[in-house]
C-alpha cells in the first residue's frame, strides 16, 4: 500500500504545472551543434532535441570514403546515421526540413534516413568539421555504396553546415 502511495505521489509531483518533464536524452554539455525540433518525442530542451559533438559521437555511425561534387578526390567523411540522430530524439515523421547555417534548407524524404546509410558527417578526414569545412555537420548520402545516388537530386539535398532538423508528421 505505501509503494501504491509513493508511485501515486511522483506521477502527481511530475504532473503539476511547473514539474521539469522527465527526459530520455541527456542534456548537451558542450555548444550546441544541432538542434532537432517539430515531430520529437525525446526532448532535452523546450520541444525541441539538442546535441553537442560529444552526443553524437556516441550514435552509431560509420566511415565512408568517396568522392563527392564538394571535395577534390577521395576523402572520409564520419559521423553517425542520420536514423541514429533522429531515433535519439524520438523522431517520426514523413520529412525533414534540413536547415543550414547560411539560410540555405533542402526537404528530404524520411525514408533517406531510414532506408539510406545517410550520415550526418561531424568529421573530414578524421578532423572535425568547422565552418570553413562545411561544418559543424554535413548530410552525406552513401555514394560509395549506391552509385545511382550520385545524382542532382540528391546533391541538393546534402545540406551542410547544419544547424536544425525540422521533423514533419
Amino acid at each position: 500500500m505505501i509503494t501504491r502511495v509513493k508511485c501515486l505521489s511522483l506521477v502527481l509531483l511530475a504532473a503539476m504545472p511547473g514539474a521539469a518533464p522527465l527526459r530520455a536524452l541527456e542534456m548537451p554539455r558542450g555548444p550546441v551543434i544541432l538542434t532537432v525540433v517539430g515531430a520529437v518525442t525525446e526532448p532535452n530542451g523546450d520541444n525541441r532535441a539538442e546535441f553537442d559533438l560529444s552526443m553524437l559521437d556516441r550514435l552509431e555511425g560509420r566511415k565512408a570514403l568517396m568522392d563527392t561534387p564538394w571535395t577534390q578526390g577521395k576523402v572520409e567523411f564520419s559521423g553517425p546515421f542520420l536514423r541514429a540522430v533522429l531515433k535519439a530524439a524520438g523522431a517520426k515523421g514523413s520529412r525533414l526540413i534540413i536547415r543550414a547555417l547560411n539560410g540555405y534548407s533542402a526537404e528530404v524524404p524520411f525514408s533517406d534516413a531510414s532506408d539510406l546509410d545517410s550520415i550526418l558527417a561531424t568529421r573530414l578526414d578524421g578532423k572535425v568539421m568547422t565552418v570553413r569545412t562545411k561544418g559543424p555537420s554535413m548530410l552525406v548520402y552513401p555514394f560509395d555504396q549506391d552509385p545511382t545516388l550520385y545524382s542532382e537530386r540528391y546533391f541538393s539535398r546534402s545540406v551542410w553546415q547544419i544547424k536544425e532538423i525540422e521533423v514533419i508528421r
